[in-house]
């Protein structure tokens, strides 16, 4: 069976066409708020990639990677991206964006080794950002500032919803908690990731989890991230309780980006160090691409919470195993 979560007595707020109606509402409202918000504007981003440039996202490394080859090509392989996180540096660079300003994509990806659940798809659809920084704003204040920003965009997409559709009531705090990773661990050393991220976000409604990729006192990590975007020293997760599913979940994974050094220094811990030499890395390394700040926003979470659905397959089409299906349509989950 698979590993999926059947809320009690769960029965959908929304049929299935009002759910159509009401994801192109949440998505226009959101990513207008978004752009205003962070002074993005939208461009163009591609499905795949050369794999030999370095910009596709190898996540926690071990992932496979969805490939195949183009006959006028002469069979070049190209893979298809699994996240835009360092195509968009490089993308910064080609519209010659400014300081205070960025890029955001609608960005479409396969994650072929995904474990299906209420949350996860091996479809992957999300908004991704990249803006423009300063050495200066290479800061702690100012990631907390950018989440601040995009919490606010939460908060006021809420607000519409529920303007919208009176039986659904989204109740966010007023305020986003900020805690270390590290902290996390030190406040319950006997549980896992996962666990802590429950229990704090259960406590405060909405946290930003800070420092994420390196290794914790433990010597474990709090999750996994690639050495070659986010600085784990500045970078983490905003997370929100979800009643539906009595868990913590997960809205947005961001960070300020590596520098040549943080890059280096990264890379050296993973032993990746033969990435060095790809055309991102060198980028980076260079000072060619510029310093920049940026992350991810999953367009079917992000409906999937604010229209209080149980599985993200009940806001977009998929494939999913036939035992999940029939156990979800047992229990009033129709999954696309």
């Amino acid at each position: 069976m698979s590993n999926v979560i059947i809320p009690e007595g769960y029965e959908p707020i929304l049929g299935l066409k009002e759910t159509q109606r009401a994801i192109k509402k949440i998505k226009d409202y959101f990513q207008q708020e978004l752009a205003y918000g962070l002074q993005l504007r939208r461009v163009s981003a591609p499905l795949f990639v050369f794999p030999e440039t370095g910009f596709n996202d190898t996540l926690n490394g071990v992932e496979r990677r969805v490939d195949f080859t183009i006959k006028d090509m002469n069979e070049r392989q190209v893979e298809i991206v699994q996240s835009l996180a360092k195509w968009k540096r490089m993308a910064l660079y080609k519209y010659d964006v400014e300081p205070g300003h960025g890029i955001y994509t609608d960005m479409n990806a396969i994650r072929r080794d995904e474990e299906l659940d209420n949350l996860h798809s091996i479809y992957v659809d999300q908004w991704d950002w990249e803006k423009v920084i300063t050495k200066e704003q290479r800061t702690e204040e100012y990631l907390e500032e950018t989440v601040v920003t995009i919490y606010h965009a939460l908060k006021n997409l809420g607000d519409y919803v529920n303007r919208l559709y009176r039986d659904i009531q989204i109740e966010l705090p007023n305020e986003i908690t900020f805690i270390d990773s590290q902290d996390l661990e030190d406040r319950y050393p006997d549980k896992n990731p996962k666990e802590r991220e429950d229990l704090i976000t259960k406590e405060y409604g909405a946290v930003f989890i800070k420092r994420i990729g390196g290794v914790l006192a433990s010597g474990e990590k709090h999750d996994g991230r690639a050495p070659d975007y986010d600085d784990w020293e500045l970078n983490g997760d905003i997370l929100v309780w979800n009643d539906v599913l009595d868990r913590a979940f997960e809205i947005s994974s961001m960070g300020i980006r590596v520098d040549a050094e943080s890059m280096k220094r990264q890379l050296k811990i993973d032993g990746k160090e033969d990435r060095l030499e790809q055309p991102f890395h060198q980028g980076v390394i260079t000072g060619k691409y510029p310093l920049s700040i940026g992350g991810g926003i999953g367009q079917s979470r992000l409906c999937m919470f604010f229209l209080q659905k149980a599985h993200i397959g009940e806001v977009q089409a998929s494939v999913w195993p036939e035992d999940m299906i029939e156990e979800c349509a047992e229990h009033n989950i129709f999954l696309l």
